[in-house]
Parts: C-alpha cells; sequence; structure tokens
C-alpha cells in the first residue's frame, strides 16, 4: 500500500511561508489555509482584532501577539515559542486540534470552547483559562488563573503548577499527575476524576463532587471533601485538615494525623490519629478506625 503521510519536514515544506512582518489590521490573514508564520508581529496602531479567525492547518513560529482573538475558529494549528501579552485576550476560541509548546499565555480568556489540545511547556497567566474545552492534554506548564478549566471535559495533566482560586469546577472525566495545585474551592462538582502523586494545597476542597480518586497525594487546607459521593484517598497526606468528610461516603486510607473528623455519612476510613471526631448527625455512619 502507499504510503501517504508527510513528515514533519515535508508538511512545512507544502505550507506558504510569512516571515518578518507586522501586522496591525483587522482579520489580517483571515480564512488562510496551510501557512507557516514566522517571526511576525501582530501589534500596531490600527489595533485590529481577529488575525487568524477562519483559518486551517496553520503554523505560528516566534510571533508576537498584542491584539484580540487571533485564534477564533481554527482547524489545526501549532503555535510554538511565541508569546501572547495581556492585550492579547481570548486567544483561541472555538478552535480544534491545537498544539501549543513554548508559549506564554497571559491574556484573559485565553483558551474556551476548543478542543483536542495540546499544552507544553507554557506559561499561563490568564484568568477563566480553559472553559468548556473538551479533551486537553497539559504537560510541564505552569499557570496562574481564577476559574481554571470550568466545565471541561477528558483532561489529561502532568507536571502542572497552577496557582488561583475556583479552579476545575464541574470537570469530569480527568486525570491528574505529578501535579501542584495552591488552588480554593477546587473540584466542586467534580466528576469521575483521578489525582495522583500531586499536591493539592488550599480551603474546601472538592465539596459535591462524585467519584473523585486521589492516590498518594498530600492535601492540604481546611474542610476538605465534604458532600462528596464515591470518593476515595489511597495512602494520602492530610495536613492542617480540619472537619474533613462531613456527610460524605468515602473509603480512605490516610497516612498522617488529622484534626478533626465531622459525620462521615458511609464508608470507612482509616487513619493514624485524628484528634477530634464530631457526631453530631444520626445519619453518619461511616466507620473512622483508627491505628493507634
Amino acid at each position: 500500500m502507499e504510503n501517504h503521510m508527510y513528515t514533519d519536514q515535508q508538511e512545512a515544506n507544502a505550507l506558504k511561508t510569512i516571515e518578518n512582518q507586522t501586522f496591525d489590521m483587522e482579520r489580517a490573514l483571515y480564512g488562510s489555509r496551510d501557512i507557516e508564520v514566522k517571526n511576525c508581529r501582530f501589534d500596531g496602531p490600527a489595533d485590529g482584532e481577529s488575525a487568524f479567525k477562519e483559518c486551517s492547518n496553520v503554523r505560528v513560529d516566534h510571533c508576537f501577539f498584542n491584539l484580540r482573538y487571533p485564534f477564533w475558529h481554527d482547524h489545526g494549528l501549532r503555535i510554538a515559542d511565541s508569546e501572547m501579552t495581556e492585550l492579547c485576550r481570548a486567544a483561541l476560541w472555538y478552535t480544534d486540534h491545537v498544539e501549543i509548546v513554548n508559549t506564554k499565555m497571559h491574556g484573559i480568556k485565553a483558551m474556551r470552547e476548543c478542543a483536542k489540545a495540546v499544552v507544553k511547556d507554557c506559561d499561563i497567566i490568564s484568568t477563566e483559562f480553559g472553559w468548556s474545552v473538551r479533551g486537553i492534554e497539559m504537560e510541564d506548564t505552569t499557570a496562574q488563573s481564577e476559574y481554571f478549566m470550568m466545565r471541561s471535559d477528558h483532561l489529561a495533566f502532568r507536571n502542572v503548577s497552577l496557582k488561583g482560586k475556583y479552579s476545575f469546577q464541574y470537570i469530569t472525566d480527568a486525570v491528574f499527575e505529578n501535579c501542584n495545585f495552591d488552588t480554593k474551592d477546587a473540584f466542586w462538582h467534580a466528576k469521575n476524576v483521578i489525582i495522583r502523586n500531586s499536591v493539592v494545597k488550599g480551603e474546601y476542597l472538592a465539596w459535591y463532587s462524585e467519584n473523585i480518586t486521589f492516590e498518594n497525594c498530600r492535601i492540604i487546607g481546611t474542610q476538605p471533601l465534604c458532600y462528596c459521593r464515591g470518593l476515595k484517598l489511597a495512602d494520602c497526606e492530610m495536613i492542617d485538615t480540619d472537619l474533613a468528610f462531613e456527610r460524605s461516603e468515602v473509603e480512605a486510607r490516610i497516612t498522617t494525623p488529622v484534626i478533626s473528623i465531622k459525620n462521615p455519612y458511609a464508608g470507612h476510613i482509616t487513619v493514624p490519629e485524628v484528634r477530634e471526631v464530631i457526631r453530631d448527625d444520626e445519619n453518619a455512619k461511616g466507620v473512622i478506625e483508627t491505628l493507634r
């Protein structure tokens, strides 16, 4: 059978190259197909929006973006070694089959309603990043954001560090490995989530979640994991945690002492030591077993 697959170099050779230019007009490259844009700037007094709207098969390399809404409704997009400033608002919306590598994403709402995206070695400073994204892989990336990844699904994160409140709310079907999250009110209403070998710091973790599992994690902060269903913890540390597991259905194996546990509704918790067990709800039937 004849092989029609292109190598990366063959594909690059087939693209029209646009290089060393500055664009500031409205829809500068609107509707372009099969292009490679290198060492270009999207900036200037015309202050035009939507530079790459409705494009397909686009490569962007070593470019600077200082204007709004550059990548909307695009299909097949690779961005590498580039910078999106804080003025580059809402950079990627309604775009699919995306790869972003070694790029600064510093505008508000930088990614929304996208599908099949890979983000690697990036620096994200973007409030409300990643809403309603489907199928995003993120690796070796740092992020500062509030309401990060809200209502997104099918996520796979590795070696991601996040700082910011209200992250991962209403997400579904996600796996996080070797991550570090400093975040308040994280994972509220999350469903079908696995978090492995990670640090999760912040108040009120994962309330109202369903089928969320923590494996070999360090959980830090007050009142975690309340009102949960199908909650599992396997060999996790819990630091500075009090009033944990209120009204939750939980199976937990904890490796550190806990300050207090309150009214677990169902399941079984093993813990080396708990300073206080609060049972003032007759429906709280969860078993707590201390190992000392």
